[in-house]
């Protein structure tokens, strides 16, 4: 399977086979997450694979529990209903033999040390760091790893929905790193036989502009 071949093969799985997935594979898809590009090279991620089928189902315990507070200061029905309709999805990687938690620490930016240095307006500095380069170089590292468990025949399913319990999966996790937060996590197993197809993206016109 070819690059292009491997990102339209990918798709979010969340229904796995009762199957573990050797310590070598994962460490080869981590091999390749950490060949993505971030910004100034800083590489702000960190990795803690989670195979422990205890800690995977008190996660999915948290996880619920959050999503269902969430659920409950909700100000109309609509958006109660709306909210709780989803929580199947913040909690699939239950189903899954491994789940990969991603971390990333804070990116280091020069221009902003300069400009707060030099009383630049909250203004300038909100708009400095609104794209968010920390998180971009997460989300490469993500997709890399995803493609590669693809390649090898894997399924995966990338979740930032279950962060809305970030402290107390935090807490549970206990990995302590200076710097470091949970960003977000990956469900990782062999795909069942049967799984939902892909869902169809926008039309190309519709995200693409040129400008000659």
């Amino acid at each position: 399977m070819n690059v292009l071949e491997a990102i339209y093969a990918r798709k979010s799985i969340r229904k796995f086979k009762d199957e573990a997935v050797p310590k070598e594979d994962i460490l080869k898809m981590l091999e390749a997450a950490t060949q993505a590009p971030s910004p100034k090279h800083q590489q702000n991620w960190n990795f803690v694979v989670l195979t422990n089928r205890e800690l995977i189902n008190k996660m999915a315990d948290i996880v619920t529990e959050s999503h269902e507070k969430l659920g409950e200061i909700a100000k109309t029905e609509k958006d109660r209903k709306i909210h709780m309709s989803v929580i199947k999805y913040y909690t699939c990687f239950k189903n899954a033999p491994a789940v990969i938690i991603v971390y990333g620490s804070e990116y280091k930016m020069i221009e902003y040390k300069i400009l707060k240095e030099n009383n630049a307006s909250q203004e300038i500095l909100d708009m400095l760091v609104s794209p968010q380069s920390a998180a971009q170089g997460i989300g490469a590292a993500v997709e890399n790893f995803l493609l590669a468990a693809t390649d090898m025949g894997y399924g995966t399913c990338y979740m930032t929905g279950p962060t809305h319990a970030k402290a107390k999966l935090e807490e549970l996790i206990g990995f302590n790193k200076p710097g470091f937060e949970l960003m977000s996590m990956i469900a990782l197993g062999v795909p069942q036989d049967e799984t939902a197809p892909k869902p169809p993206r926008k039309p190309i016109e519709d995200v693409v502009t040129f400008i000659d």
